[in-house]
C-alpha cells in the first residue's frame, strides 16, 4: 500500500514547528504503525535527511512511551490500542495520515513527535507507592481481599502512563491517570496505611501541572487500556475525605 504522511517537525520546545509532507510507497498492511515509521526513517537517512524523532520502547502496548496523535485521535483510530499495536491495515491505500505529538501545555515538545511527560512522573513521586514498613511479606492468601476490589485494583493498575487521557482532554486534565495510580493502591489492604496522604499529595501535585476535569469523558475513550472514569469519582471522594481527616488532626499537633 501507499500512504501520504503529514508529520509534525519541531526542533525543540521553543522552536516553531511545521508539517512535512512525506510520500510513503511500498508499505505492507501487516506492519505496525511504528514499523512504518521505522521504514520512513530508514529512507530519510538514506536520502541524507533528518529522521523523525518519536518515542518507543517495548512495542507491546505495555510501556506507554509510543503515544502519538494520529488523524486527530490519541493512538489512532482503533479503540483500546496503543500506537505500537496499531497496524497499517486500519488505513486505506492512498490515505493521508496526519501525525502529531501530544498537544498539552504540561507536555512540551522535545523534538518532532517526542514530548516531555515528566509531570506524570512528579505525580507518582508524590505518593504513588507504599513506603510503610510492614516487616516480612506474608503469604498472599493470608490477606483476604474481596474479588471485586482485587479486580478493580487490577483494572486501575493497567494504566501505562502514556498520557493519551491528557492529550484527548479539552482541558488537558490528568485525572484519569492520577486516579488510576491512586486507586490500584487505595483499593487494597496494603495501601490503607498511606491512603489519605497519598491521595492528597498526588492530587495536589497533579493540580500544579494540569487542567481541571469537567467530565467530558474523552479520557476514557482515548485510553488504550479503557480505564473507567469511575476511578475519578473514587479519587474525588477520597480527596475530600483526606482534607477532612487531615484538618481534624491539626488540633492534635500541639
Amino acid at each position: 500500500m501507499r500512504v501520504h504522511l503529514k508529520v509534525w517537525r519541531q526542533d525543540g520546545p521553543s522552536a516553531p514547528g511545521h508539517f512535512d509532507d512525506i510520500d510513503v510507497p511500498d508499505i505492507k498492511e501487516d506492519m505496525s504503525f511504528l514499523e512504518m515509521l521505522d521504514v520512513v526513517n530508514e529512507r530519510l537517512i538514506e536520502g541524507g535527511l533528518e529522521p523523525i524523532v518519536f518515542d518507543s520502547d517495548c512495542r507491546e502496548g505495555i510501556c506507554g512511551t509510543c503515544g502519538l496523535m494520529i488523524n486527530g485521535q490519541a493512538h489512532g483510530p482503533q479503540k483500546g490500542t496503543a500506537t505500537c499495536q496499531l497496524h497499517m491495515r486500519k488505513f486505506t491505500d492512498g490515505e493521508t495520515i496526519v501525525i502529531e505529538p501530544w498537544r498539552a501545555e504540561a507536555f512540551p515538545v522535545i523534538r518532532d513527535l517526542m514530548v516531555d511527560r515528566s509531570p506524570l512522573d512528579a505525580i507518582i513521586e508524590a505518593g504513588g507507592y507504599i513506603s510503610a514498613d510492614t516487616g516480612g511479606a506474608p503469604d498472599a492468601n493470608l490477606i483476604p481481599v474481596p474479588k471485586t476490589a482485587a479486580d478493580s485494583a487490577m483494572d486501575a493498575a493497567a494504566c501505562i502512563g502514556c498520557g493519551a487521557c491528557v492529550a484527548a482532554c479539552p482541558n488537558n486534565a490528568a485525572q484519569l491517570f492520577t486516579s488510576a495510580k491512586i486507586a490500584h493502591l487505595n483499593l487494597l489492604p496494603q495501601g490503607q496505611a498511606e491512603r489519605w496522604s497519598r491521595t492528597e499529595n498526588m492530587v495536589d501535585t497533579m493540580e500544579e501541572f494540569f487542567g481541571s476535569c469537567t467530565n467530558h469523558g474523552e479520557c476514557e475513550q482515548a485510553c488504550p487500556k479503557e480505564i473507567s472514569i469511575d476511578f475519578i469519582a473514587y479519587m474525588n471522594r477520597d480527596y475530600v475525605k483526606a482534607k477532612l481527616k487531615n484538618r481534624k488532626l491539626l488540633g492534635q499537633q500541639a
